[in-house]
């Protein structure tokens, strides 16, 4: 779905932010991201999808060169946070999706029994029919997260891509949403593409990790990276953090639990204790 080869950017500087990376991703996979901050995780999402150009390499999304590619519906798009959806626009979350559909409504066209079924369907298929009829403003940060992602299944895609979807919701529903994310990846067959700093679930969810750093790219096996997680933790107490819940395991090699923070991009927003 995705083949990226040799591919190079920078932002007019010596120093490529992205340097030679080739990487791809494949029918079913569910695929994260992963590097420290200003790494150059989002850049390479924008290039995906056309919205920069590289100064070198090629990019092909389902064999077809990122240039010419017109297919965009079989690509599904939730950017990083929701600030940008007003929550105190006068909207409905129907509203919303329906507004979604307009290429397909078409101007000054009534809104058909189709449009409101494929609400209704993508609402169901994020655990969110009851509020159909809801105000955004109504709504949590992780419900609005799924209302975005709900928005980028409109289309019935083959391919979606994620900007960090866990930024601004708590722990609890990051949870539920890699859950969603999982099912969504093997009941629909969606191959998933991710940006996130979530190593904890990412390591439990995702069958490929690709991280950036230095402008270099290279793919981690979930293994090693859930191994970095258990025997990398730099505190000073014994308590255990919920970030890291999912991983339900202990280190032998010191007094810690395996859920304690860690140096490798997570912070925990426990305060720390004695």
């Amino acid at each position: 779905m995705i083949q990226v080869n040799h591919l190079t950017f920078s932002w007019r500087r010596e120093v490529p932010l992205l340097d030679d990376v080739s990487f791809q991703v494949n029918a079913g996979d569910f695929a994260v991201i992963i590097g420290s901050n200003g790494a150059g995780k989002s850049t390479l999402l924008k290039l995906l999808l056309n919205q920069l150009q590289p100064e070198a390499g090629e990019i092909r999304l389902f064999g077809e060169d990122v240039r010419s590619f017109r297919s965009w519906p079989r690509i599904g798009y939730v950017p990083q946070g929701h600030a940008y959806m007003n929550s105190d626009f006068p909207a409905t979350v129907e509203e919303v999706l329906l507004a979604h559909q307009f290429p397909q409504i078409g101007l000054f066209h009534r809104v058909k029994r189709i449009h409101r079924e494929r609400v209704w369907d993508v609402l169901g298929l994020v655990g969110m029919e009851a509020f159909r009829t809801a105000r955004l403003g109504e709504l949590s940060g992780g419900q609005l997260q799924r209302i975005l992602i709900a928005r980028a299944l409109a289309n019935r895609p083959e391919l979606l891509i994620l900007d960090e979807p866990t930024t601004g919701i708590d722990v609890q529903n990051a949870h539920a949403l890699y859950e969603l994310l999982d099912r969504l990846n093997h009941e629909l067959n969606l191959a998933i593409l991710m940006v996130t700093h979530d190593l904890v679930h990412a390591s439990n969810y995702a069958n490929r990790i690709f991280c950036i750093e230095d402008g270099n790219l290279a793919e981690v096996e979930p293994s090693q990276l859930q191994h970095e997680l258990i025997h990398h933790h730099h505190h000073d107490h014994k308590n255990r953090c919920e970030h890291f819940e999912a991983l339900d395991q202990s280190c032998d090699a010191c007094e810690h639990h395996a859920g304690c923070c860690h140096a490798h991009h997570l912070d925990c927003s426990h305060e720390k204790t004695d």
